[in-house]
């Protein structure tokens, strides 16, 4: 198994891409420590894993909360004593707390928490947590990017800058803590089917959600959205020893999204 011996943390594990992350690191042999601000989630997940035989422990943190992540990482010496793989999963979208999501439209308290778990998140847990994964021998750190870090699209004025930031932290941190032996990428999902992309149809009238839909699959030439199952499969990969080579790189994960200029084969 790809991750036998290793400790893992997961931030945002309670649904989608992090649920799907947490399971594929402890069929691995991974022990994980599931990590969310919803404390219902986090530990159905964590319970499940240890129901399927996998090792698991739940730890509520909000990443954006000094505090809470000195006590997730302190949480993660005292039930394993070290450390090999931090995922900084944990994100969300300006239109988790608002319909007014247009960048000058935008609360500047929305922006605020927005960057403050996505970016702000990322930094203060890899931050925390380098110390440990050096003294296990210095181990991985993968982030959670986005194609909305690559390119723009509209609603995204928080949430794109986040994710950039997140793209430029990784090279940063690669370059510090090399010599640690702490590796650290990034991969940039597209459109997933996740409850995070799910809301923008599942509530919308059959017609409405038609259309939605359509727009969300419309730049793909893997015409559907991809599972969650599939973008842990690179993660895993990237947690792994098998990406040892591997350094400050974003791996773009995206049904072929970023590939194309929106012309199809055939169209006149």
């Amino acid at each position: 198994m790809r991750l036998e011996g290793k400790v893992a943390i997961v931030t945002g594990a309670g649904q989608g891409i992090g649920e799907a992350a947490a399971r594929r690191m402890a069929a691995e042999g991974a022990k994980v420590v599931v990590s969310d601000l919803n404390e219902a989630t986090g530990m159905a997940v964590a319970a499940s894993i240890r129901d399927a035989g996998g090792e698991a422990q739940f730890v509520a943190c909000d990443v954006s909360d000094r505090d809470g992540v000195k006590a997730l990482i302190a949480a993660t010496e005292k039930h394993y004593g070290r450390l090999d793989v931090l995922h900084n999963n944990a994100g969300v979208h300006e239109t988790n707390f608002t319909d007014r999501a247009k960048s000058d439209e935008l609360d500047e308290e929305v922006w605020d928490r927005v960057i403050g778990i996505n970016l702000k998140g990322t930094w203060m847990c890899s931050k925390y947590a380098a110390p440990l994964l050096a003294r296990s021998g210095g181990g991985s750190i993968v982030n959670a990017a986005s194609i909305g870090g690559l390119i723009g699209y509209p609603m995204g004025g928080a949430y794109g800058p986040s994710k950039a930031g997140v793209v430029q932290l990784t090279r940063v941190m690669a370059i510090e803590l090399a010599p640690n032996g702490t590796r650290v990428n990034c991969y940039a999902p597209g459109n997933t089917d996740t409850p995070m992309v799910q809301k923008y149809y599942s509530s919308a009238p059959p017609e409405q959600a038609a259309i939605v839909q359509q727009v969300l699959l419309g730049s793909h030439l893997i015409p559907r959205l991809a599972r969650p199952e599939e973008i842990a499969n690179v993660i895993l990969f990237l947690a792994s020893d098998e990406s040892s080579a591997m350094t400050g790189s974003c791996v773009v994960v995206d049904n072929g999204t970023l590939a194309w200029r929106g012309i199809r084969e055939g169209d006149s």
